[in-house]
């Protein structure tokens, strides 16, 4: 019997209406599965979702033990060596803690062979994205990349070496700008990016005019704000960080204390074993007079287990110092009120 007929015979339709409303159909569900393996976040091993969050804990040291373990299974894959620096970090950032005009921060101080190990980890990263890419290039690839160089540039400049500082900035930059092009959706790498802006547009007037005959980019602190946004409500490995350094660079650069607590707030409660925060909290309640509050938080920094006996040393250190000019600027008040 012919097929038409067939159609016709027994749903009433024309056959070519059929055909179009298949494909129709066909058309809206490859647009679904595209979208479904559509990259719109690095795709994450186990392994190093677990480090991520070991690392925000405070308790990195756990965090590079699982990474070992991550990179001996996989070698070629840079994820393990940019999470594993990520770790030295932060121990180095706890280490490095001092009051320093006023505010609590990791500011400048030398070189330390200790900081061959994250150095080390960042070149594995870098060479071992770039290989990849000279091969086959992704949006997930220039986003390790870029990190990498992003971490380069905040250990150089706790040395106080501003052309290593903004030579790595520059490659970060560049790296995570085509990652955008080739994946717009990769939030990452908007982390990276909206430090790159705010920094750049805080240097001093002798910083930028020497920014301009290096060559530097400019950047906009508002469209650092806005990137460092993006990333803290929808990056995947850089969603913390992005919202510690845009609420201490707030604190810092703005000093507008309250959306600085309002933005860090969120990492003492998922976080609260992490010194580090506890430190900029407290220090931030602190520049609001807030004694209890502040005080609060630099307790909690003391008591939790600490990754390294440097890093316990210096947050003992900060709380004394730092309680002490709290109770000290009370006294002063009490002193001269009427």
């Amino acid at each position: 019997m012919n097929p038409t007929f067939m159609l016709r015979a027994r749903f009433g339709i024309k056959p070519l209406r059929v055909l179009f409303t298949i494909f129709i159909a066909s058309l809206f569900l490859l647009l679904l599965s595209s979208q479904s393996v559509h990259a719109a976040a690095p795709n994450l091993p186990p392994q190093a979702t677990e480090a991520l969050h070991l690392i925000y804990a405070g308790q990195p040291e756990q965090a590079a033990s699982v990474l070992h373990a991550l990179e001996a299974a996989d070698p070629d894959n840079p994820i393990g060596f940019l999470l594993e620096a990520d770790a030295r970090w932060w121990e180095i950032f706890c280490e490095s803690c001092e009051i320093k005009w006023n505010m609590i921060d990791a500011w400048h101080r030398p070189r330390l062979p200790s900081d061959a190990a994250d150095l080390a980890l960042i070149d594995k990263t870098i060479a071992l994205a770039e290989a990849h890419i000279a091969k086959s290039d992704s949006a997930e690839l220039q986003l390790y990349d870029g990190l990498a160089w992003g971490f380069r540039a905040r250990l150089v400049a706790l040395w106080d070496d501003r052309r290593a500082t903004a030579h790595a900035g520059v490659n970060a930059r560049t790296h995570l700008m085509h990652c955008l092009q080739l994946d717009p959706d990769m939030s990452d790498a908007y982390t990276g990016l909206g430090l790159y802006n705010y920094y750049v547009d805080t240097l001093s007037s002798i910083a930028r005019v020497l920014r301009f005959f290096m060559g530097i980019p400019g950047g906009s602190k508002a469209e650092g704000v806005r990137q460092l946004r993006i990333g803290m409500e929808q990056g995947v490995i850089t969603r913390v960080e992005a919202r510690f350094y845009l609420a201490k660079n707030l604190r810092t650069y703005d000093f507008r204390y309250q959306e600085a607590i309002d933005v860090i707030s969120p990492l003492t409660t998922e976080f609260p074993a992490n010194p580090v925060f506890q430190l900029i909290l407290g220090d931030t309640q602190a520049k609001l007079n807030r004694k209890e509050l502040a005080i609060a938080s630099f307790t909690a920094a003391e008591d939790t287990p600490h990754s390294t006996v440097e890093c316990a040393r210096h947050v003992h250190v900060i709380v004394e110092q730092a309680t002490a000019l709290l109770r000290s600027d009370s006294a002063a008040r009490q002193a001269t009120a009427p």
